[in-house]
């Protein structure tokens, strides 16, 4: 079985993991109420997709 010679050293370490870091999500702005929303998604605020009513929302 392989097992390693030497400890892996801090800075070879973090020179891997930098690549690892969350990007923060792209937010596109619906053409009806112009309201952001996440990119080929259904419209939270107004339930429409690509120009057509997808879901219902139920007003307050």
């Amino acid at each position: 079985m392989a097992v390693p010679k030497r400890r892996t050293s801090r800075s070879k370490k973090n020179k891997r993991r930098s690549h690892h870091a969350l990007a923060a999500q792209t937010h596109s702005l619906c053409p009806q109420c112009k309201s952001p929303k996440l990119p080929h998604r259904v419209c939270p605020s107004c339930g429409t997709y690509r120009g057509r009513e997808v879901v219902q929302i139920e007003e307050e």
